[in-house]
């Protein structure tokens, strides 16, 4: 295992805790979507489309980065 392996895997597993234990207190705002809804304030018609450009740009750039 590389380290960058043990990084990214700590990264993710310590993500997963967290949202886990924001899942399971039941508190407002504390689970990865709510916050990105927030961080892109989705509740406005210029922030959902600044999120789905986003996520569509990410999500074909990563395909294509890791397919190529």
């Amino acid at each position: 295992m590389s380290t960058g392996d043990a990084v990214w895997g700590g990264l993710i597993l310590a993500g997963a805790a967290f949202e886990t234990y924001a899942l399971r207190n039941a508190r407002q705002g504390d689970t990865l979507s709510e916050s990105t809804r927030r961080w892109f304030r989705v509740h406005t018609k210029a922030g959902a489309i600044v999120f789905a450009v986003a996520w569509t740009g990410f999500g074909i750039w990563y395909l294509d980065h890791i397919l190529n």
